[in-house]
């Protein structure tokens, strides 16, 4: 679990090394036990009022791809220093004319054992076409709960950070549990492969 304040010193530590520019507006980063996800606002491109819907999909399509290919350099020098920082993999993303695009991403594996009932659900799910496999029929309970249930997680990550709050102020509390670098306290190295093409 990440503290509010590790993720409050994380955005900082991006506010603050991100070039000026590069984004219209103060990126959004957010943070979890492998990832860091940045995701800024770029320009829309200038359209005519009365283009058609498919030429504005295709000119923000290009401008984010232009956007992806003039930064890369800049974001591969910001994410190294960040992965050094943060033993994390950093990802990066743009919304542009209220698109949202992603470049790249970690996909971590979760391993579980599920009893007969659980996995019927997952096999009900493949053989309705819904998933293409159980991983697949996971990650699709994952996104269903997630969507139906955002409040009440929000509410259980709000304890769970007191909890932590209330752990570090204990007799065995170090000066540096609340350091947001470094794996422990929370955090672990990250293990995914990095894009050889872009941080």
């Amino acid at each position: 679990m990440i503290t509010t304040e590790q993720k409050e010193k994380l955005r900082g530590w991006f506010a603050g090394r991100l070039p000026d520019g590069l984004f219209e507006e103060a990126a959004e980063v957010t943070v979890d036990r492998e990832e860091i996800t940045v995701v800024g606002r770029i320009p829309a491109p200038r359209l005519a009022e009365d283009v058609s819907a498919a030429e504005r999909e295709a000119a923000v399509t290009a401008r984010i791809q232009e956007f992806r290919e003039r930064t890369r350099e800049t974001r591969i020098a910001v994410a190294r220093d960040a992965e050094h920082r943060f033993r994390r993999k950093v990802s990066w993303g743009v919304v542009c004319d209220g698109e949202r695009a992603l470049f790249t991403h970690v996909a971590a594996p979760v391993m579980t054992r599920l009893r007969q009932p659980e996995r019927q659900v997952l096999d009900t799910l493949i053989a309705a076409g819904v998933a293409r496999s159980r991983s697949d029929a996971l990650a699709w309970c994952v996104r269903l709960v997630q969507r139906h249930t955002d409040d009440w997680l929000v509410e259980l990550r709000d304890s769970l950070e007191q909890v932590q709050r209330v752990r570090a102020q204990g007799p065995d509390a170090t000066p540096d549990s609340t350091s947001a670098s470094g794996p422990g306290h929370g955090e672990v190295a990250d293990s995914s492969t990095p894009d050889a093409e872009e941080g």
